[in-house]
Parts: C-alpha cells; sequence; structure tokens
C-alpha cells in the first residue's frame, strides 16, 4: 500500500478494532480520527459534543482528517459521522482507499450497547437512532467507498483478513 486506508462505517461496525488488526497485518502505523481529536484537544468526545454541540465536533473532526490526510500509508478508523460533510467526503475520495465497515443494525446495537463513550446514542431509544443514522449515512458510506466488508459474520480478525486479502486483489464490493 503506498497511500492511507480510510475505514468508514457507522459506530460499532469495528472501526478501530479491525484497523488495529489491519495496519499491524499490513506492517502499517495505525491512527483512530477520534483518539487523534481527544489528544489534540485535551478532553473527551461527549465533552466536545456538550460545550462545542455536534457541530463543534464535526469541524474539528474535519481538521484531524484533513491533517491524517497526508499520503503516510498507514490505516486510519475514522468517526462514523465523518461523511456527513461534503468536504471530509473529498477528502477520502481523494486521499487514499476507502473501506466501508458494514454491519447490520441488530449488531450494531449489540456492539454498542455497552459503550457509554457514544453521544448520539444517549437517548432513551438507542436502537431508533442508530436506524436513523444508518439511514442517514448508508449513502454516504457507499459513495466515498472503493470497497465495502460486512462484519456481521466474522470476528474482526475475520474481518482484517478479508480486507488484507481484498486490498491486494483492487477495489470490490462484498
Amino acid at each position: 500500500m503506498t497511500q492511507p486506508i480510510f475505514l468508514v462505517g457507522p459506530m460499532g461496525a469495528g472501526k478501530s478494532t479491525i484497523g488495529k488488526l489491519l495496519a499491524a497485518q499490513l506492517g502499517l502505523p495505525f491512527a483512530d480520527s477520534d483518539k487523534v481529536l481527544e489528544d489534540r484537544t485535551g478532553a473527551d468526545i461527549p465533552w466536545i459534543f456538550d460545550v462545542e454541540g455536534e457541530a463543534g465536533f464535526r469541524r474539528r473532526e474535519h481538521e484531524v482528517l484533513h491533517d491524517l490526510c497526508t499520503g503516510i500509508p498507514q490505516v486510519i478508523a475514522t468517526g462514523g459521522g465523518i461523511v456527513l460533510l461534503p468536504e471530509n467526503r473529498q477528502l477520502l475520495i481523494g486521499n487514499g482507499m476507502v473501506v466501508y465497515l458494514r454491519a447490520s443494525l441488530d449488531q450494531l446495537v449489540e456492539r454498542t450497547s455497552k459503550n457509554s463513550n457514544r453521544p448520539l446514542l444517549q437517548v432513551a431509544d438507542p436502537r431508533a437512532k442508530l436506524q436513523e443514522i444508518l439511514q442517514q449515512r448508508e449513502a454516504f458510506y457507499l459513495e466515498v467507498s472503493d470497497m465495502v466488508c460486512d462484519t456481521d459474520d466474522c470476528t474482526p480478525r475475520q474481518a482484517a483478513n478479508l480486507v488484507a486479502e481484498r486490498l491486494q486483489q483492487g477495489p470490490l464490493s462484498s
């Protein structure tokens, strides 16, 4: 790989977990855009949402993505909503290989149910919110992706192996 590999998808799709495994397998550095954002600001994402709102968070997220688009080969796990801004979609499309890690609503609900560090899911009905998020973002994930990998029926290691194999073959969908 001579360019960054961006992992996109909704929260709970496995971007960070699969990303770390994929980076190790490919011998590349790993970056998590949410972690980079937290390290830069000295604040966690729920705090940023509370103080600056979603718009403030998205602005900061864009700055981090812009800086990660350096052309350095690395695996980058992005935040689930990174595709919401058109300028982010253009950065993703123009600066590397984009892999959409897709998961069913049931899997996303299960995987996110025990994590309170997800501000958008601090609502009465997290399942309905996840469904709304998927409906809002699915077309954007597909728009930017060079490859789609369904993660429902595989372990994170199996998903990382699948993505690595497909990267060597070139862009595909599953």
